[in-house]
């Protein structure tokens, strides 16, 4: 009888000390993460608020006091011809940059998924493209592009695929796009090819062996088994293409200066802020570069994305 009553009485004090143990263990993983959503939350939350404040004042340092003008800023950069057609340019970037680095990314993941003598060398050099600043990768693909002395225009006249040296860059819209995008392709491309290379070898290979024996040849396995199943490794290779290219300043920059040929709304924003000093017009249109970068980004996700589970 003692014995039982030690233990009725010791049994409240370890289901109490249980469940202190188990409040510890549940708010430990928060206490560690608290720092970092801190530094985040200053990092990131706090300009994002200040942007989404100041596109609703008008900040002029030509023309002050500041005052609010709710939604005067936006109206203002709409009704600007160089706005409205940086707006078309970076829709053309957004198209040319998503489609060629998922497509890119994809490929050279199918062909890196093989194993291969120097694999390990050709996936480290493919990562340099990505490491490299935008500015540097400018600098390099002005060279490239140079009418002058350029790489390009060499190899083309000596292949004999044209006859005379060629400006690429502020002629036409569309060329002029086209080209400076693949550029951030270049860059991008890289680690879209990481991303679905990862995908890629969380496939099961007895799925591919059951293919095998059902008769199933090469495209049919990769459109039946591949790309269904590599789909959480594309969305996020998608929201990579899209945040980069809605946001393409570097190589604009360099490349292109301030002709409105290849402008981008992030040149644009900034020729207008520090160019111009209207530093509301210029937070109204990081405010809807932020906006679209979020929308685009959660209905690709929402369209593309599937969970996967083997």
């Amino acid at each position: 009888m003692s014995a039982i009553r030690r233990r009725l009485t010791r049994g409240p004090a370890i289901q109490s000390q249980t469940i202190r143990r188990g409040a510890g263990e549940t708010a430990l993983p928060y206490a560690m993460v608290t720092p970092l959503l801190v530094f985040i939350g200053v990092l990131a939350l706090y300009p994002t608020v200040l942007t989404a404040y100041g596109a609703f004042v008008h900040n002029d340092a030509l023309d002050p006091p500041n005052h609010f003008t709710g939604f005067g800023n936006f109206q203002s950069v709409f009704n600007d011809p160089q706005v409205r057609q940086s707006l078309l340019n970076t829709g053309l970037y957004v198209i040319f940059g998503v489609l060629l680095s998922v497509a890119l990314g994809t490929f050279f993941g199918l062909l890196l998924q093989r194993r291969f003598r120097g694999r390990g060398v050709v996936l480290a050099l493919m990562v340099l493209p990505w490491a490299l600043p935008g500015v540097v990768e400018g600098v390099i693909w002005s060279w490239i592009y140079d009418p002058t002395f350029g790489v390009l225009n060499s190899t083309l006249k000596t292949v004999g695929a044209i006859h005379n040296y060629q400006l690429w860059l502020g002629t036409h819209q569309i060329e002029t796009i086209f080209f400076i995008s693949l550029v951030q392709v270049w860059q991008i491309t890289p680690l879209a090819a990481i991303l679905i290379l990862a995908s890629l070898q969380a496939i099961p290979g007895e799925l591919y062996e059951a293919a095998d024996v059902d008769g199933a040849n090469g495209w049919q396995s990769i459109k039946r088994i591949t790309l269904p199943l590599i789909r959480p490794g594309l969305a996020i290779a998608v929201v990579e293409g899209l945040v980069m290219s809605i946001n393409i300043f570097d190589q604009v920059y360099v490349l292109n200066a301030g002709a409105s040929t290849g402008s981008s709304l992030m040149s644009e924003t900034y020729q207008i802020t520090f160019g111009n000093l209207n530093f509301g017009q210029g937070y109204a249109l990081s405010l809807l570069a932020t906006v679209t970068t979020i929308v685009l980004s959660l209905l690709a996700v929402k369209l593309i994305y599937r969970k996967v589970e083997f």
